[in-house]
């Protein structure tokens, strides 16, 4: 008997490296998503296959056997099933990705989130949204050493097209708000992968973040309004870049619900400001990106999307007054300068969604 798992990948809105500081933050889907097939077997390994749009791959290993110098995905998950108590005989696991690798779009949790429902089914758990965002995030923190908060896999569970989802990641309630029909999302990858010195720069910034709290004599910074004066120069970036986001946040989710499309441009421009200055986790391709997108007519704004360190970036346009061929000029111009191969996904012609689908 096969057994089935998916998730889509996200583009968070606004709310960047906030939710392991226990804060807020607004992601919503894309239509690239991630498929999951699994077949039990009595075999005591597992037989994985990858049919990523970005490379194929066939890999077999016993159960048991999982080594967290491998850095694979697969051997996290029955690694942290067998931390549950879930014990697997073999397995066949075959899964189909379209969410893009390195590109800050949840790939990763994208991944964890959909082997995990097959693994649902397959032995009948009663596992919850937040049980499973909780075993996802724990693979990456204890098995693969990234030290992530509950966004991306919290996102990949819940979000929809149309809506975006805000979330408190101290407590977990959360509240779907529309997204208006006049506003429309740009999605492009800057084509700059996350590599290992990214792990160690966003593993670097939560520990700064833990590092302010202690100085600052509070458990989160979601505890403060304003970063206090005394802290060390960096770490006063840090703080001021994670309380501030907090508050785009909440008005972020005021613009969607009133409708205004150049207040919530502009809290994307603050927020990449914020990331680019303060929190120091963008590169000149995806500030140029920016740049090159907020220039075009009908753009309200634009911001990079993700933990940092390249991958990709969001832009708020107008549904009915930005033209798309302008891209083509973004693109070119991009070329030029960096010799990258930038991305745009477009889902326009994408069957899978629905007429009201927010991406363009």
């Amino acid at each position: 008997m096969i057994f089935q798992g998916n998730a889509c990948g996200r583009v968070n809105l606004i709310g960047e490296h906030t939710d392991y500081n226990n804060g807020f933050v607004l992601p919503t889907s894309i239509p690239q998503e991630t498929k999951c097939s699994l077949r039990l077997e009595d075999t005591g390994q597992i037989v994985f296959n990858s049919l990523h749009l970005e490379g194929r791959f066939t890999r077999t290993y016993a159960l048991g056997s999982e080594d967290p110098q491998h850095q694979s995905s697969i051997e996290a998950i029955t690694w942290a099933l067998a931390q549950e108590g879930v014990s697997i005989p073999g397995a066949t696991i075959q899964v189909n990705s379209s969410v893009p690798l390195g590109s800050g779009l949840s790939s990763s949790a994208a991944f964890s989130i959909s082997v995990l429902r097959a693994c649902i089914q397959a032995f009948k758990l009663d596992w919850n949204v937040e049980k499973i965002a909780r075993i996802a995030q724990k693979l990456e923190n204890d098995f693969l050493g990234a030290h992530v908060g509950i966004l991306d896999p919290i996102a990949c569970s819940l979000c929809s097209y149309g809506k975006a989802l805000y979330l408190d990641t101290a407590t977990l309630k959360y509240e779907e708000v529309m997204i208006p029909h006049s506003m429309a999302l740009i999605v492009i990858h800057s084509g700059v992968t996350h590599a290992n010195n990214a792990l160690q720069g966003y593993n670097t910034r939560r520990q700064e973040c833990e590092d302010a709290c202690r100085k600052m004599h509070i458990d989160s910074l979601r505890a403060i309004d304003e970063p206090s004066s005394s802290l060390p120069s960096t770490l006063l970036k840090r703080v001021r870049h994670v309380v501030t986001e907090n508050r785009r946040v909440h008005n972020a989710k005021k613009a969607l619900e009133s409708n205004d499309a150049v207040w919530l441009g502009k809290l994307f421009h603050e927020s990449h400001t914020s990331l680019r200055d303060d929190y120091e986790v963008s590169v000149p391709e995806v500030d140029m990106l920016v740049a090159l997108m907020e220039d075009q007519d009908g753009c309200f704004g634009a911001r990079i999307t993700g933990g940092g360190f390249g991958g990709s970036i969001v832009a708020l346009v107008d549904q009915f007054q930005f033209d798309t061929a302008s891209l083509d000029h973004i693109l070119t111009c991009y070329t030029n300068k960096y010799d990258k191969k930038a991305r745009i996904l477009v889902s326009r012609n994408d069957q899978r969604l629905p007429e009201n689908a927010r991406f363009i």
